[in-house]
């Protein structure tokens, strides 16, 4: 009998290691995936806080988003995408606006309605308590320059005051809100058209 006690805990030992191999498998698949998550983070993806209310009720003052760095290296800038830019008057600051005009369009604001090349554009992401009544004569935006709004236009500090956003100062689209959790998600594009 006792020479059979011993054989099995001689097995016991070799037992455990493919157990040991699982370990350091799912050990290194795991540090791998950490691995890779930071680097998209750092290199494409980055989080950042909004302050003020000039994207309200899409983007809430202190909200927490992720915007993609990487994304308008592949795809052109689109009437409609959430941008975060270099403030042109204060290259220290970013802001987060939402592209109303491309380059070469003409725009136009009567009585708080947007006109892109004569024709109305429809905005269904601007709730009517955030609308203004102002006006901005006809205006061709440059070459390599947008045209961008905030949805709450009443307390936007935007294009219609610091003028076109040079293509070099856009460095990123919103692309997910994570905080708070009520907002967590992706961020919507709306189909802009002109009328």
């Amino acid at each position: 009998m006792e020479p059979n006690a011993e054989i099995s805990t001689n097995v016991a030992p070799g037992a455990a290691q493919p157990l040991r191999r699982e370990l350091r498998s799912w050990g290194r698949d795991l540090v791998i995936a950490l691995t890779l998550a930071i680097v998209i983070i750092i290199f494409f993806y980055q989080p950042v806080k909004v302050e003020g209310t000039s994207m309200t009720p899409l983007i809430s003052d202190q909200e927490r988003i992720f915007i993609n760095k990487f994304v308008y290296r592949f795809e052109p800038i689109e009437r409609g995408d959430v941008v975060v830019f270099w403030y042109p008057l204060d290259r220290s600051k970013s802001f987060i606006k939402r592209v109303v005009g491309l380059p070469e369009d003409t725009v136009e604001i009567r009585d708080g309605q947007v006109y892109l090349n004569n024709k109305l554009l429809t905005e269904p992401y601007i709730p009517p308590e955030a609308d203004d009544f102002g006006t901005y004569p006809p205006t061709q935006i440059p070459k390599g320059e947008y045209f961008v709004m905030g949805d709450h236009r009443t307390s936007s500090n935007d294009s219609r005051i610091f003028g076109p956003v040079p293509r070099r100062f856009i460095y990123g689209k919103a692309v997910f809100a994570y905080w708070p959790v009520d907002h967590f998600g992706s961020i919507p594009v709306f189909a802009e058209s002109v009328k």
